[in-house]
């Protein structure tokens, strides 16, 4: 073999190498919502020229007829691999006369030669698809390139008119050649493609048409119209015609809407909330209780309420003016005031007092009436939520202790309840702990 003729081979290897390894994977399955396999037919003209290249080893060219078959596989949306199969025939003669004006004076007068296969395996690439703008695709034009073999028989005619075989024992010759082809491709219907091409042949060698005339290597040509068919499911695409910028398009549309219902939501959530927290705010009666822990809300403006929204107890007890206090604070006095401060807890989001703290602040309750003490509440919170929430919740958690105090017998004029919000924290607001410590009711005993 030829040192180019080893260079065309080892084109056709690299040509083979992405498709061996692909086979390897399991690529040669129909992929995911396309049809990736085609067949097609067709039938045309051949002649043994070609557009680049020139003719052959004779002056005048003839067209005879061809006809072609092909299988083809799509990996990409523009790479394809296509295996086609071409048969003929291919005549010339030399009856054409030269640049001089005189008629060519050859041994051999013309060729017949009957292309018995021209197997080729070519690579496929969708250059353009023409009205991608609009997103409907019906017109591709393509270009392939590959290599493969021929077997052909020449017959030569002589000056004199006698045909023979070109030479005792070529009927069968074979010869590597490399397809240089180019193409439009319509879409008739999901399934069926009109396919108008026109591909060159470059043979190694110079024996095609029987003679040998020159240091060129013999070329042919086919033109041909034929129809290519689309195998597969009938409910998915065919992956040539896939349209990269509709993917895109209608992945922006599927992504704008998903985005719509997602923004949707979050507004229709952040309604529901800020009904929600109208609700925790909303203050008809203006005690400083909101309606949704009020449970009297229709108190008078004015009146000064306990921690749910009713009027605190009138105090009735007849005024008593104490000059001096008898008995000093002790260390059991503090040790009681402290655990009641301890034992203090409240239900969740309200200012309500736990049952559990009632035996501690029965206790302090005991000593205001006993010893004539007075009390000062201080209600404090941690920083979550509006300063101006936070501040209600510390007061009527104050004035739910003072009123439970009042109820056990002690005297209201001598306990003062004051609410100072987050203002005073005794702990770091950031942790979990630090918030607990921060949500108490200080007591000081004077």
């Amino acid at each position: 073999m030829r040192k180019h003729s080893i260079f065309h081979v080892a084109i056709v290897l690299i040509l083979f190498i992405p498709l061996l390894s692909k086979a390897q994977t399991g690529i040669f399955t129909d992929g995911p919502g396309y049809r990736r396999w085609s067949v097609g037919i067709n039938g045309g003209m051949l002649a043994p020229v070609a557009v680049t290249g020139g003719n052959n080893d004779f002056t005048k060219w003839k067209a005879s007829a061809g006809y072609g078959a092909y299988i083809k596989w799509q990996l990409l949306h523009a790479l394809g691999f296509r295996a086609d199969y071409v048969s003929g025939k291919l005549t010339g003669n030399n009856d054409r006369k030269l640049g001089n004006g005189s008629v060519p004076d050859r041994e051999i007068n013309s060729f017949d030669t009957r292309l018995k296969y021209a197997a080729s395996l070519s690579a496929v690439v969708n250059v353009a698809t023409i009205n991608w703008l609009y997103r409907h695709n019906f017109v591709q034009a393509y270009l392939s390139a590959g290599g493969g073999i021929t077997g052909y028989s020449p017959r030569i005619t002589n000056k004199s008119g006698v045909t023979t075989d070109y030479k005792p024992g070529a009927n069968n010759l074979k010869e590597f050649f490399i397809p240089v082809g180019a193409g439009l491709k319509f879409k008739l219907s999901p399934v069926v493609n009109i396919d108008l091409g026109y591909t060159m042949y470059y043979v190694d060698g110079d024996q095609l048409d029987g003679y040998n005339y020159g240091t060129n290597n013999d070329k042919y040509s086919y033109g041909y119209a034929g129809l290519e068919i689309s195998l597969g499911s009938s409910n998915k695409f065919q992956l040539a015609w896939q349209n990269p910028a509709k993917v895109m398009y209608d992945d922006m549309v599927e992504q704008k809407a998903r985005l719509k219902q997602e923004l949707e939501t979050v507004n229709a959530n952040n309604v529901r909330l800020s009904a929600d927290v109208d609700k925790l705010l909303r203050d008809t009666d203006g005690d400083g209780v909101s309606d949704y822990f009020d449970r009297c809300p229709n108190t008078a403006a004015g009146e000064k309420v306990d921690g749910s929204g009713c009027d605190l107890p009138k105090d009735t007890t007849p005024r008593q003016l104490i000059t001096k206090i008898t008995n000093n604070i002790t260390e059991d006095d503090r040790r009681l005031v402290h655990e009641a401060i301890e034992n203090l807890e409240f239900e969740f989001g309200k200012a309500a007092i736990k049952p559990t703290s009632f035996p501690s602040l029965n206790g302090v309750a005991k000593l205001l009436i006993t010893k004539g003490f007075s009390l000062k509440l201080g209600g404090h919170t941690d920083n979550v939520g509006s300063a101006e929430r936070n501040m209600i919740v510390s007061k009527n958690r104050a004035e739910s202790v003072k009123q439970y105090l009042v109820t056990q017998g002690a005297n209201p004029s001598r306990i003062e309840a004051v609410g100072y919000g987050a203002d005073q924290p005794i702990a770091d607001n950031k942790t979990d702990a630090g918030r607990q410590k921060n949500r108490r009711v200080e007591f000081t005993l004077y």
